[in-house]
């Protein structure tokens, strides 16, 4: 009928037109009797050139070899179609990935006529596949011999369903001991009665993680204080999977920790014992050493008057020697406590410390301050015996004319620079070979809490800038 030849004429158009796919007819012993431009594209042939040609020689020798061509015309005859992936040769003898469906053709009468086949390229796909199984299989190898973290999948009940090299090293369990326990074998019983485990699930299932430092045990009962990740893991439906938990052994870690902390505690406590034991002796050397050594001058002075004029001049000698000693001892009295830090607070004891050690020698200074309020003491002794440290290194050797000493309130707490301008710092200032008074006043000002750093530039001076809190601080 018309129409129906004009639907045919137009199927066979369509089928010719396809370059996305290979559309060719194969008799009933399967040979192919036609071609589209799809197959030409996809297999390189040209249809005058494989016409006629068994469909054989699409398959790879083995295939051929193993009669599998066969194989698939059989099943497509006794089931309808078959539908098969595998590998197929182009025309050029390159290999490509297929996608092939044969579907048998058989007339009114039920008899066998031929086949259709067609054949999708999917090496792309394929590449892309293997390429995320590679990945995949080299991540897995990752994980599996990572020796340095514990990181395993938990089921969505908590369950341990996968193990590797590093759970085995830190835990002590071997994959088949623990492979289906739940985790909370890992838990101290005290968090195991608390229900801890199930309350880190619930809030990684809540928040997407879970993340805590802790106590954890191992296989052969000891603890270990552990670093603690676990993720809740969700498919493409939304649908909780599991957990991924990931684990470190952080015990060496907070023991150098812990003996840092114990190690500024005792330094801390020597610097306040430190501090206590020269204001005792400042002290006592003011109200009493001095006071009775400015009594004897003044006998000594007195008893001039009735002695000849050799005697007075020994006497005299005697009583010169007594005041140099008590300005000596004034000078030990300042450098131990300068009693103006106590009288008049940290300014003006900064102020007075300056003007005596820089007497004589060349040295200008600037002091400027923009305080709220003057500190605590035992912040003021803080940043009084720091500075002291500072400027007696500019003294003693940075070749300076001048010192320029700020204070100013910041951050709850008092920042302190000390700027000269003279040689630089000393070599190797920040390396291992530093001078003992550079650590004294970095230590001095972490013990209170604070920081200190150096800078400067050789022939352009040196700058100490450091902050303490202005409140007292305990390690």
């Amino acid at each position: 009928m018309p129409g129906q030849d004009r639907q045919s004429d137009d199927i066979q158009l369509l089928v010719r037109s396809v370059v996305d796919y290979s559309i060719c007819l194969l008799d009933s012993s399967g040979h192919v009797t036609s071609w589209n431009a799809g197959a030409e594209r996809i297999k390189g042939y040209r249809a005058e050139e494989i016409i006629g040609r068994h469909f054989s020689v699409f398959h790879p020798p083995e295939d051929v070899a193993a009669g599998r061509p066969e194989q698939l015309l059989g099943r497509a005859a006794a089931a309808g179609r078959v539908a098969d992936e595998g590998w197929r040769i182009r025309k050029d003898g390159a290999r490509f990935w297929a996608r092939v469906v044969i579907t048998a053709l058989r007339d009114e009468r039920g008899l066998l006529r031929g086949f259709g086949k067609v054949t999708g390229d999917l090496t792309e796909r394929r590449l892309a596949e293997q390429a995320v199984r590679d990945s995949e299989e080299r991540f897995r190898l990752l994980v599996q011999n990572v020796v340095d973290y514990a990181i395993f999948m938990l089921d969505d009940q908590g369950r341990i369903v996968s193990w590797n090299a590093g759970a085995e090293r830190i835990k002590g369990y071997r994959a088949e001991e623990i492979l289906g326990t739940h985790f909370s074998v890992f838990y101290p019983p005290e968090d195991v009665a608390a229900g801890k485990p199930a309350m880190e699930l619930e809030v990684a299932v809540a928040d997407g993680r879970w993340e805590e430092e802790g106590w954890r045990v191992r296989k052969d009962g000891t603890r270990f204080w552990a670093s603690v990740v676990i993720t809740a893991l969700y498919d493409d439906r939304g649908e909780l999977r599991g957990f991924g938990k990931v684990t470190r052994d952080l015990t060496e870690r907070r023991n150098v920790a812990r003996a840092l902390d114990e190690r500024g505690m005792l330094l801390a406590h020597l610097v306040r014992a430190q501090e206590m034991e020269r204001r005792r002796i400042a002290y006592d050397v003011h109200d009493d050493t001095i006071q009775t050594m400015v009594a004897v001058g003044m006998r000594l002075r007195a008893m001039e008057g009735g002695l000849g004029r050799e005697q007075a001049a020994e006497l005299r000698g005697v009583g010169e020697a007594v005041e140099a000693a008590v300005a000596r001892l004034r000078d030990l009295t300042f450098e131990l406590r300068p009693p103006a830090l106590d009288q008049e607070g940290l300014v003006e004891g900064l102020a007075g410390y300056l003007r005596q050690v820089t007497a004589g020698t060349g040295l200008t200074f600037e002091i400027t301050h923009r305080l709220d309020a003057d500190p605590p003491p035992e912040a003021a002794v803080t940043i009084f015996r720091i500075c002291q440290e500072a400027i007696t290194n500019v003294r003693k050797h940075a070749r300076a004319t001048s010192i320029r000493l700020s204070l100013v309130s910041l951050d709850c707490g008092v920042h302190v620079r000390v700027a000269d301008d003279g040689a630089g710092p000393p070599p190797h200032a920040e390396g291992p070979l530093r001078h003992f008074g550079l650590v004294e006043m970095r230590e001095r000002a972490e013990i209170a809490g604070g920081w200190w750093s150096l800078s400067g530039r050789p022939g352009c001076g040196t700058t100490v800038d450091f902050w303490v809190p202005a409140v007292p601080h305990r390690p």
